[in-house]
Parts: structure tokens; C-alpha cells; sequence
């Protein structure tokens, strides 16, 4: 295990709490924030993808946000996120529906046109890989624009997928 994961893993068994598929992490990532260990996270994240040609990063509005914004940053690419409301500004745009289990609704999300450009390489950003619904959205989405998504990135997988990218799975924390 990595110093990303182990540092993640300390935090929740310190901060947070696990129970079954619910991960309360909300006193250092996903309510209250801890720069320095999302810092840390991000680095741990870029590193696995500097040799990818990355040209941009995307996640959803809003909790995406505060792990892709310095892993582009790392990657040295743009990063955008996808917005929950379409503003009066966004004539054209991309959509795609996502259900939330944890909110318990659909929302649409909403990328311009003027931001995702054909051919592009696109990194996918989350907190959390669960059941896949944003991850199918925004899948979406970049294929609309005829862009290439290239991977997905979160910090912990809640799925039995294996080919998300992530600091820690679902079983890792078991050990909490």
C-alpha cells in the first residue's frame, strides 16, 4: 500500500467511519476539506497519468471538483466540470442524466460546446466510483463531443470494477 492510501486509510479510521458501502469522510473530504491531503491524493493520482497525454480533466459539479482541479493542475492540462443547471450563458451544449443512490434523484449535466473539442484525451475525476452513473454521464457526454476518454480516476472505488483508478477500493477498507 502506498503513502495515498495509507494516509487516506489512517484519516477514515481517525475521522471518519465505514459502514457497509457507506463512507462517512465528511470532517476531510467531502464537506469540510483537508488541502494537504487531497494534495497528497492528487499527486498520487497525476503521477499515474503524466505519460497519457492528458488535454483535459473532467468531473461533475461539485464534489469531483476538489480533486480534479489539482490533478490538472499536476497534469498541467485544463480542468472542467460538468454543471448540475444549464446557465443562460451555455446556448450549445452536451447532457446526460445521472441518478444519485446517496441523493436519491436524476440530475442532467450540462458541458458546453465550446469546452469539449473532438479528438480530445479526457481524464474523468471523482471522489467516488459507486454504482457508475456519473461515470455513465459523463461518459456520455465526452462521446457526444467526440472526445476520447481515456480513464477514470477516484479515491475510493465502491465497485467490483477493476479498471477505475483509485487510491483505495472497497476492500481496503474493510480493514478500517
Amino acid at each position: 500500500m502506498n503513502h495515498a492510501a495509507k494516509t487516506l486509510l489512517d484519516r477514515i479510521a481517525r475521522d471518519g467511519r465505514v459502514n457497509g458501502e457507506i463512507i462517512k469522510v465528511d470532517r476531510f473530504l467531502n464537506h469540510m476539506v483537508d488541502p494537504q491531503l487531497i494534495d497528497l491524493l492528487a499527486a498520487d493520482i497525476a503521477t499515474r497519468f503524466l505519460d497519457k497525454n492528458i488535454q483535459k480533466v473532467i468531473t461533475a459539479e461539485t464534489s469531483g471538483i476538489i480533486l480534479a482541479q489539482p490533478v490538472a493542475g499536476m497534469l498541467g492540462v485544463p480542468y472542467v466540470f460538468a454543471k448540475k443547471k444549464q446557465p443562460l450563458t451555455m446556448a450549445e451544449h452536451y447532457s446526460a442524466d445521472s441518478y444519485s443512490f446517496t441523493k436519491q434523484e436524476t440530475t442532467t449535466l450540462y458541458v458546453s460546446k465550446e469546452i469539449l473539442i473532438a479528438g480530445e484525451r479526457i481524464l474523468f475525476i471523482d471522489d467516488f466510483f459507486a454504482k457508475g452513473a456519473t461515470h455513465k454521464a459523463i461518459s456520455e457526454i465526452i462521446a457526444q463531443a467526440g472526445a476520447k476518454l481515456i480513464a477514470t480516476a477516484v479515491i475510493i472505488n465502491k465497485s467490483e470494477r477493476r479498471d477505475i483508478e483509485s487510491i483505495l477500493t472497497l476492500e481496503d477498507l474493510q480493514k478500517v
